[in-house]
């Protein structure tokens, strides 16, 4: 029940409910990229299965974590005790925010551009409070806006050195070796311990509502729960690896993971039957060519191209010798290898849609066929496919990708099951951090309007940060692919190892400001971690900079494009004239 005197302003909570719903809604549309564009881009998981990961995980961390950074966003940037005499104007600057954010991130969805909703929020909260107290009232000084824009601008070269420093040393120690598939084996404790560690660091370090734990105490948690997360993973996962991929067996099926530590009991399999086709391990690098499959292609292009356009004239003179023609070799004469991976598949985004069913279009079989097209459409894209066309920004993607290195596939796979846990925690962290961008001017307009004063502090409830983390899912679902082709392969070649340290990178900036209360950009994070472990291929061509200077374009505009839509909204409305007959 809203407290007297507010609740004339009941229009304007409606109007922030609804387009804090919207708000979160885009930002899990624009930042599903964060957590899980390198898992899908590499084939480590298919989109519905990271869907399926992120819908848990993203709504864990908001749920557990996400009331810390919320509150620090809510106080930091405009004090809330400058409106103590005018409620009613906090509720609507707040509805401003909310507006402006709502309504700039969906354009940029729309679109594909993977800007910062950090950025979006707290642009609409300086275009509010210049509008309504003035720009010399906003927090500018190291523990307001300034300490964000330096976040900006040092969270990204962190996740950069990082996801560099740890490529670089898998690569040299591990990738480069001849027993690369081994050595990628016995990887998997170490990076297994680091990854349950850092969640387990985010929710000790008082993460958890009401929950005050000591130093020690801390300790002993993290180091538990990281040791309990790695003794499960290598008692399920390390001898299912062992038993794929050293032993090679062929009757090896998923399920058999469960049975842990039994798999290497198990007799070596059986011959091959005559005709069975042995379960492969998947070619991480199929539609990409090395340089001199690239340059076989292009020259037979360019020669075949040339003798279309001689044949234009009329049939050449073959039978004087200066003017024969070496026409391209022949199909059956191009290697097996070039011939798998010179183009993409044809397999488009519409062949992961179920086939129509028969019937006639008011059968309940088609008719709930439909719906799941309308429920499900945004799950069933081929997103590696759609990244290798319709691109932004024209840019040789052929040859930015034949540049990066390849590794052995079977070590890839080994990393891949790493890479689905690291997406998993920095789809956790993306959950805590990011939900704030939500709830906390929601958190301020609610509070103002059930109980018609300014709060110093106010505790996000439980069912706020709930709503936001079901927004947030809902918007991975329905819209998260658009950004997801974005930061994919049109950025760098990315497979299972390089994802995985893009993804720990990212999680571990992203845990570090969690932590000291700062709303850092996940979108910069996982930018800033792809670029560095593209550029530690050794070749700076390995990354796309003409995409990277477009997402840093749409990163400068979004404060003020936001904060002008803001400002000028809640400008118009304090301003407008009033008329009573």
């Amino acid at each position: 029940m809203a407290a007297a005197g507010m609740s004339q302003y009941d229009y304007i909570f409606a109007l922030t409910a609804v387009f804090a719903l919207l708000d979160a809604w885009n930002i899990g549309a624009n930042d599903v990229a964060n957590s899980f564009a390198s898992s899908v881009s590499s084939r480590s998981l298919t989109l519905k299965q990271a869907m399926v990961v992120a819908a848990v995980c993203e709504f864990a961390g908001s749920v557990s974590v996400g009331g810390r950074v919320a509150d620090a966003l809510r106080t930091k940037i405009v004090d809330p005790r400058l409106y103590d005499d005018a409620p009613q104007v906090l509720l609507l600057a707040m509805m401003c925010t909310i507006v402006a954010s709502s309504l700039f991130l969906t354009a940029a969805t729309r679109h594909g551009m993977p800007v910062s909703t950090t950025h979006s929020v707290i642009g609409g909260m300086i275009g509010a409070a210049t509008a309504s107290v003035g720009i010399g009232k906003v927090n500018w000084g190291l523990q307001g806006a300034s300490q964000v824009f330096l976040a900006w601008v040092v969270a990204p070269g962190i996740a950069g050195v990082l996801g560099a420093l740890v490529f670089f040393v898998t690569k040299r120690l591990v990738l480069g070796s001849r027993d690369s598939v081994r050595r990628a084996f016995w990887c998997i404790p170490l990076f297994s311990f680091l990854t349950f560690g850092s969640v387990a660091m985010l929710v000790a370090w008082k993460g958890l509502r009401n929950v005050n734990i000591s130093t020690t105490t801390t300790i002993i948690v993290v180091f538990a729960s990281a040791g309990g997360g790695t003794l499960l993973h290598a008692a399920f996962v390390m001898p299912y690896m062992w038993v794929r991929i050293i032993r090679q067996d062929w009757t090896l099926r998923w399920y058999h993971a469960l049975l842990g530590p039994l798999l290497l009991r198990r007799h070596v399999p059986p011959p091959t039957p005559s005709g069975f086709v042995k379960p492969q391990i998947r070619d991480y690098y199929r539609g990409y060519l090395s340089p001199e499959e690239l340059s076989y292609v292009r020259a037979s292009e360019s020669l075949l191209e040339s003798v279309q356009m001689h044949g234009a004239n009329g049939p050449p003179d073959l039978d004087k010798d200066d003017e024969a023609i070496l026409l391209p070799p022949a199909p059956q004469a191009e290697p097996a290898t070039l011939r798998r991976r010179r183009r993409p598949s044809a397999h488009s985004s519409s062949s992961l849609v179920p086939p129509r069913p028969p019937g006639s279009s008011s059968s309940l079989p088609v008719l709930a066929w439909r719906l799941n097209r309308v429920l499900l459409r945004g799950i069933e894209k081929d997103v590696v496919h759609m990244q290798r066309r319709n691109a932004v920004l024209s840019w040789d993607l052929e040859a930015m990708h034949s540049r990066a290195p390849r590794f052995d596939n079977r070590a890839e796979y080994m990393f891949s099951a790493l890479q689905v846990l690291t997406a998993a925690a920095a789809s956790f962290t993306h959950g805590a951090n990011d939900v704030s961008n939500a709830v906390a001017p929601f958190t301020t307009a609610y509070d103002v309007w059930s109980r018609g004063v300014v709060s110093p502090e106010v505790d996000v409830p439980m069912w706020v940060l709930c709503a936001g983390g079901a927004g947030i899912v809902l918007g991975l679902l329905t819209y998260g692919y658009h950004v997801m082709r974005t930061l994919g392969n049109r950025l760098t070649l990315i497979s299972p190892t390089r994802g995985f340290c893009m993804e720990l990178a990212t999680a571990l900036t992203v845990i570090v400001a969690t932590r000291l209360r700062l709303p850092v950009s996940t979108t910069q994070c996982i930018t800033g971690a792809t670029v560095g472990v593209g550029l530690a291929n050794g070749d700076w061509r390995c990354i796309n900079p003409k995409l990277v200077g477009w997402i840093y374009m749409g990163w400068l505009i979004t404060v003020p494009v936001t904060g002008l839509m803001s400002g000028c909204l809640m400008g118009l409305i304090l301003n407008a004239p009033r008329w009573t007959s």
